[in-house]
Formats: C-alpha cells, sequence, structure tokens
C-alpha cells in the first residue's frame, strides 16, 4: 500500500502543470475515498458473515424465519425446497434497482455486493449448529442476523432490501417508513402462521424484534431520517457537493463564530443543514471529510418529514 502511494506521488510531481493526473489537493481526497471504501467493505464483510450465522446457525436448522425479504425467502424454501441463497438473490434484485433509481449507483452496488456475498456465505460456509432451544434461537438468531443487517447499513449497503421499498413507497404515500415496513412484517407472519404453525410465526416476530432492536443498536439508533447540521469553513462547497453530487435539498443559516481551536473568531459563518435517510449517513460523512476534515458535524434522529425536498434528482 505504501508503495501504491509512493507511485501516485511520483505522478503528481511528473504531471504537475498537466492535465491528467492527481494535484496535491486531489490525492489527500483519494486517500480518504480509498480508507472509507476499505472501512466499508470490511463493514459489509462481517455483516455477511454476521447474518450467516444467525440463519445458518440458528433459523433454518429450527425452521424459523425473520421479517422482511429474507423472511420471504426462508419461508419460501421452507415450503417449496427451493434453494434459499438463490432465493435471497432474486428477491432482492427489483428492491437493488429502486436502490439505484432512488438512492445511488454505488448504494446499489453495494447491496448487490453484500447480498450476494451472503448466499455465498450460506452456501460454502460450515457453520456449526449453535442451539436448538426455541427461546434462544429465537433471540440470538435475531441478534446476529439483526447485527449483519447494521453492519451493511454502516457499510454503505443493504442485505435485506425491505427498507429501500419502504423508503420509496413512503414518498409516494402518507406513511412513515416504520409503517411500511411493519404492514409487510404483519402479512409475512401471517403467512407463517398459516404456513407453518402458530408457534413458529410467534417466535418468529420475537426473532424479528431482536434483529430490529439489534440493527437499532449497531447503527447507534439512527431513525429513518437523519438531520445532519455542518458547520465548516468550506460551507460553499459542500453545499455544492450536497445539492450537485448527492441530490439533496439544503437549507442555510446565518451564523457567528465563538471561542473554538483557533481562539476567539467572531466571523460570519455559514451552516448547513440537510436530512437524509440513514442507508445516506455513510456516504455524506465520506464526502464532507474530502472537503474539510475538521468540519463539526452535528446529528440527530427525525421520526419522518413532510414537506420540503429531501432529494431533488437520481443519484450517478
Amino acid at each position: 500500500m505504501n508503495s501504491f502511494f509512493q507511485l501516485l506521488t511520483r505522478r503528481i510531481s511528473t504531471n504537475k502543470g498537466k492535465q491528467h493526473g492527481y494535484t496535491k489537493r486531489e490525492l489527500p481526497k483519494f486517500k480518504i475515498y480509498l480508507r472509507r471504501q476499505a472501512i466499508d467493505f470490511i463493514l459489509l464483510l462481517l455483516g455477511m458473515l454476521s447474518a450467516g450465522l444467525g440463519l445458518e446457525g440458528f433459523l433454518l436448522p429450527n425452521g424459523f424465519i425473520d421479517g422482511g425479504v429474507t423472511g420471504v425467502s426462508l419461508l419460501i424454501s421452507e415450503v417449496s425446497g427451493f434453494s434459499l441463497p438463490a432465493l435471497i438473490v432474486l428477491i432482492n434484485i427489483p428492491f437493488i434497482y429502486l436502490g439505484y433509481k432512488n438512492i445511488s449507483k454505488i448504494f446499489a452496488m453495494k447491496a448487490l455486493v453484500a447480498i450476494i456475498g451472503l448466499s455465498l456465505c450460506i452456501l460454502f460456509i460450515p457453520y456449526p449448529v449453535i442451539t436448538s432451544d426455541k427461546l434462544l434461537v429465537s433471540v440470538f438468531g435475531g441478534f446476529f442476523l439483526g447485527a449483519g443487517i447494521g453492519l451493511a447499513v454502516r457499510g454503505g449497503g443493504v442485505i435485506d432490501g425491505t427498507e429501500i421499498m419502504a423508503i420509496s413507497i413512503s414518498r409516494k404515500m402518507s406513511l412513515t417508513i416504520g409503517d411500511v415496513i411493519l404492514i409487510i412484517n404483519l402479512f409475512i407472519f401471517s403467512a407463517a402462521a398459516l404456513v407453518l404453525s402458530f408457534e413458529q410465526a410467534l417466535y418468529s416476530i420475537l426473532t424479528y424484534l431482536a434483529a430490529a432492536k439489534t440493527v437499532d443498536f449497531i447503527i447507534s439508533g439512527i431513525e429513518e431520517h437523519t438531520g445532519v447540521t455542518i458547520i465548516s469553513r468550506h460551507s460553499d462547497e459542500i453545499r455544492k457537493m450536497l445539492t450537485e453530487d448527492l441530490g439533496n435539498g439544503v437549507t442555510i443559516y446565518q451564523g457567528k463564530r465563538g471561542y473554538g481551536s483557533l481562539g476567539h473568531q467572531p466571523a460570519d459563518i455559514d451552516i448547513v443543514f440537510t436530512v437524509v435517510t440513514r442507508l445516506e449517513i455513510s456516504r455524506l460523512k465520506a464526502e464532507v471529510e474530502k472537503i474539510d476534515r475538521n468540519a463539526f458535524v452535528l446529528m440527530h434522529s427525525i421520526n419522518d418529514t413532510k414537506g420540503g425536498m429531501i432529494k431533488k434528482r437520481r443519484l450517478h
């Protein structure tokens, strides 16, 4: 890796003043980008492994299911005997396309990699069967599956397409994302009660609750939408990045500096505010860091939004 960066540095010096090649200002941004992508890859990998353990080590051997796309895949596999890894990929494909249309191409690519990776983990990794106790299966199966989903979200992707569909539906109807997910899971668990048994459906609901709480814990309690306030000397560059690159609506506040690391600075400053979904937080933080590593970024949970403009166009 060090030799790689040395090569890039030499390229800068040899291409000085030329149109092609990295400039001295671009190289730190490129390093930040590589580091962010490496962290995202590790988080996605850990997410795949954890979700695979939840499925193979707990849920599948005991005939339990979860909510969302994973739950639908488990239910169909249980009834038809069709390959679960293939079902996970096939059923998630339409949701990956929705993610591409409504969120970004990068997100869709990461989601595809994570979902295919989970399928490969189920196929090729010989996970041990941990327990057959129904209560332990429900709680810990949900925990490891939820940890996998949460880690994948932290890595900028997903291993279950339910949230993508919920975001898309909530933008067209007067329902929150949580309402949409709840309605979807009510249908899934009702089908489980009819096809499997009422007892298995109840245990599966417990699995879903354990997974949902674990997801919230892994991503630090972030709800469906997150308000982001950014204070930086490069506020105009950040505003352009949010509106032109990420396609977000923004609000600019006029503020004054107080007492910071450089002492008393009573100068005026623009404060940038935007609202993003939790699936977009990873990319937003990486892009802000490229512009100003010392930017003060404040995030807080928002249960729902109405009016205004969250997204203005599809991202490329």
